[in-house]
């Protein structure tokens, strides 16, 4: 039986690349890949099978603002308004991690990245500001 661990993977082993640039202002992230499935009935009255449909890739990077503005300025050196307007086929998302300095690296790379929300807020007495950022993907793919 394996041993139980609750440490997954240490923050301080976690490495986030966006458009070439490793995010220092990382302040969480999440990928989500969803597949389509349903029962698949006949006779009676319990299901014969599990049909898979589409695939969907989505998540979001939790960001202080001024990498967001570093973002921004790139799509803007690039002639775009924001990070929301540059195409999708030119944003690509890696996360390397791993529990421990001497453990193998894993890594998610999530490509086709469309950024479809900007939106900035603060409150009163607040230290720092956090941006999230949710994005639409064609594919993440998970390896080690």
């Amino acid at each position: 039986m394996p041993t139980f661990s609750t440490k997954e993977c240490a923050w301080a082993h976690v490495s986030v690349t966006l458009l070439g640039r490793t995010i220092v202002g990382l302040r969480g992230f999440e990928f989500k890949k969803t597949v389509e499935k349903e029962h698949l009935y006949g006779a009676g009255d319990k299901p014969i099978d599990i049909q898979s449909g589409n695939q969907k890739f989505e998540g979001n990077l939790k960001l202080l603002k001024f990498e967001v503005d570093m973002l921004n300025d790139a799509a803007d050196n690039a002639n775009y308004a924001d990070i929301l307007d540059v195409p999708h086929d030119q944003i690509v998302i890696t996360c390397d991690y791993k529990k421990k300095d001497s453990d193998a690296t894993r890594t998610i790379t999530v490509s086709g990245v469309a950024f479809n929300e900007l939106t900035t807020t603060m409150e009163q007495n607040a230290k720092m500001t956090e941006v999230t950022l949710p994005f639409l993907a064609m594919n993440i793919e998970y390896s080690n």
